[in-house]
């Protein structure tokens, strides 16, 4: 399992991290199996960890009053979950994170985040990479929802995450795209025909 980690640092940094510090950095993850539909994290519990997913895919997502979900991020192979505000702020968290297969996932806690970023210039330079990433993809996922229509956000995602709609069903793609099954169906269909 590490190894995929110390690919995906080495792939993100294009570099290649020293054995020496990645024992640091693999010494600093537990390694942690979820079956599907398993969770990683519920509404009002304190986000304890920080996920990279070496195999399967998760969701993050509210309920609302009515009962209805609202998936705010998907993750697969090569991504990080993790409810960033309960996990800095020590805050119930107002999400929950769960496994929509068996996924296999390296688990880090703040205190040893902490201790990484105090002894590893890769993985501070990681992080800083990462956090930029994130910055620009909320921006767009805010964007995107006060902006384009809903053809547009499925076009958007079909473009930038393709393997979303072979890897989610149909109503988790629409929670996503904040539209309804019915609209995504319409939209899938119009976009086949043309």
């Amino acid at each position: 399992m590490y190894d995929k980690l110390r690919n995906y640092i080495d792939t993100q940094l294009s570099d290649t991290v020293s054995d020496e510090e990645f024992e640091l950095i693999k010494r600093a993850f537990v390694a942690k199996k979820i079956r599907r539909k398993q969770y990683l994290l519920q509404e009002g519990d304190v986000c304890k960890y920080i996920a990279f997913i070496v195999k399967g895919a998760m969701r993050q997502y509210s309920v609302d009053a009515k009962e209805i979900e609202h998936i705010v991020r998907f993750g697969i192979e090569n991504w990080w979950m993790s409810d960033r505000e309960s996990f800095i702020m020590l805050t119930p968290s107002r999400y929950n994170i769960d496994a929509l297969e068996d996924t296999d996932l390296l688990m880090i806690t703040n205190a040893s985040l902490q201790e990484l970023r105090a002894h590893s210039p890769s993985f501070i330079k990681l992080g800083q990479l990462l956090d930029e990433r994130s910055y620009i993809a909320a921006q767009k996922r805010i964007h995107a929802s006060i902006s384009l229509t809903a053809e547009e956000r499925y076009i958007d995602l079909l473009k930038s995450n393709p393997e979303f709609l072979q890897r989610f069903p149909q109503n988790m793609i629409a929670s996503y795209l904040g539209i309804s099954p019915e609209t995504l169906s319409r939209i899938r269909k119009h976009s086949i025909t043309r």
